[in-house]
């Protein structure tokens, strides 16, 4: 269960990869430009991030090379990663007739020197890509390419990503507003400053990982089917605090997952170290009303031992 809370933490911040950010809530116009088959949305406020050193610390101990790509990528695109990023965010989604792979694109929001930013990119010599009316500019020599849907809003990623992002903004395909459900878990952590939100698909991954360490295959085969939807969202305000729902849709399912995550921590504390022992004491499972809700909270200090400890050394290395 631990390694479960760190592996999603770690995920989270992952994503993140540039630079101050404002607000948490995606604007319409973001919201639009993602396919309505997202399988997981990451949203991120970097400025309450930056401010704290424990999720800094997060970060710079797992960032991989190919997201500092993304970042460094963004950075000689032309834009100013000190004030021109408000908001940064990577969603996750199948386009149609995929199967199980997954594209992903990101969604940058802020005060785009947009201008200025065209004027580089003459410079440099780089030449857009007209798609109905969408100038896609390619960034750097990542392979990567970016697109600025208004002054404030801006997509980028691979191109085939893009240009289903595009799609969907230009309403040629569905985007995440004809989507209810995850309409719905968004309402319920969009104000956080760091949160994601996962499709039936994306929960049914997820729990598959943490029932692989707590629950047999026949356990997670009962409640598979009715597992919904899940949310969550982690605060670095004061200390480390983290929030995750799973919607089930009834009371059986929440209270199975339930009872084996709460076996999973108890043999946990028996043989984990000092550190992991103190932050599995700092969580909280519990289940109502075809809810699975699960809390983790900590001080900065005990979050910065559990980051050293072995258990999440192996998870890194």
């Amino acid at each position: 269960m631990l390694k479960f809370l760190l592996k999603i933490s770690a995920t989270a911040l992952l994503l993140a990869a540039v630079q101050t950010v404002l607000a948490a809530q995606l604007s319409t116009d973001a919201r639009t430009a993602i396919p309505h088959d997202v399988q997981q949305l990451v949203v991120v406020d970097y400025r309450a991030m930056q401010n704290s050193a424990s999720a800094m610390d997060l970060k710079e101990r797992v960032m991989p090379p190919d997201l500092k790509q993304f970042d460094e990528a963004l950075r000689k695109s032309g834009l100013n990663d000190n004030h021109d990023v408000d908001q940064l965010a990577f969603a996750l989604f199948r386009p149609k007739d995929s199967g199980e792979q997954l594209d992903t694109v990101g969604v940058a929001q802020g005060q785009f020197s947009v201008q200025e930013i065209l004027a580089n990119f003459r410079k440099l010599r780089l030449k857009p890509t007209l798609i109905r009316t969408n100038k896609i500019y390619p960034m750097t020599k990542t392979g990567m390419v970016l697109c600025f849907v208004d002054p404030s809003t801006m997509v980028f990623g691979a191109l085939p990503a893009v240009t289903k992002s595009l799609d969907a903004r230009d309403g040629v395909v569905p985007s995440m507003l004809t989507n209810p459900s995850m309409m719905e878990a968004m309402r319920s952590v969009d104000s956080a400053p760091l949160w994601s939100i996962l499709d039936q698909k994306g929960t049914q991954t997820m729990m598959r990982q943490v029932l692989g360490e707590a629950g047999s295959v026949a356990d997670f085969d009962t409640v598979k089917k009715r597992l919904v939807a899940s949310w969550y969202s982690m605060d670095f305000q004061h200390g480390v605090k983290f929030d995750l729902t799973i919607s089930t849709g009834d009371a059986f399912a929440a209270t199975t997952i339930s009872s084996l995550l709460n076996a999973a921590l108890i043999y946990r504390k028996m043989s984990g170290s000092e550190a992991e022992k103190q932050a599995l004491g700092a969580t909280d499972i519990r289940s109502d009303s075809g809810r699975l809700a699960i809390h983790f909270a900590t001080s900065d200090g005990q979050f910065t031992s559990l980051l050293q400890s072995p258990l999440f050394q192996s998870m890194v290395h």
